[in-house]
């Protein structure tokens, strides 16, 4: 398997207490803005620029152990993933953008779709690197709190935290969507309202065309 299957997200979804940051606990530059949104979105690329090097995108060191998330998720899973799979990714969009000027993997999103081989490289790249930061061990997790702000947004979105959650697990099931693919929460171009939309293969929300509008995961 090339890709992360759904039931990857839904066993981790499965459980409050294996929630990521970034829905409920990393939004604490607020969503009240487009602005805020994208400066969000460029602090997170920060980390996965390319260094002045071609051919040297990388695959980010986990800020946890590779057994943090169990029994949610076990250590041979992630190790795979995260070694394996994903290095995959970042070995093929080296080898693309090799002889060019490095660009920082955010930059690359937007026309993806029009841009070969980055399409799945660099977009497997981009989503793997954006899963690994945005899960946190049990322990972490529960220690945390929503932001007042994207409480309210929640509740304006999907009625409740709860709610939410619960819509993501059933998008993110197994066989809610066919073949490999992701579930994703996102913000809006206003910054006014979350959506979960789903996105196949390793394509993501940042990619014009993919959804009816560029959206901020």
């Amino acid at each position: 398997m090339t890709k992360f299957s759904l039931a990857v997200s839904a066993i981790l979804v499965g459980s409050a207490a294996a929630w990521s940051t970034p829905m409920t606990m990393k939004a604490d530059a607020g969503v009240d803005s487009r602005r805020n949104i994208l400066q969000k979105g460029a602090a997170f690329a920060a980390g996965l620029a390319a260094p002045a090097a071609a051919g040297a995108y990388a695959v980010p060191d986990l800020l946890y152990d590779f057994d943090a998330l169990e029994p949610y998720i076990d250590a041979p899973t992630m190790k795979i993933h995260h070694d394996k799979h994903h290095g995959t990714y970042v070995a093929n969009i080296n080898k693309a953008t090799e002889g060019k000027d490095p660009v920082p993997i955010l930059d690359l999103m937007a026309d993806a779709l029009e841009a070969g081989p980055v399409r799945n490289s660099g977009g497997g790249h981009y989503n793997h690197a954006f899963f690994w930061d945005e899960m946190t061990p049990a322990d972490k997790a529960a220690k945390t709190k929503v932001s007042d702000q994207l409480e309210a947004l929640i509740n304006k979105s999907f009625g409740s935290m709860d709610e939410m959650k619960a819509q993501f697990e059933a998008r993110a099931a197994p066989g809610a969507l066919f073949g490999s693919g992701w579930v994703w929460i996102c913000v809006n171009q206003a910054g006014d309202e979350l959506k979960l939309v789903g996105t196949p293969n390793q394509d993501n929300p940042l990619m014009k065309g993919v959804l009816d509008e560029v959206m901020f995961p």
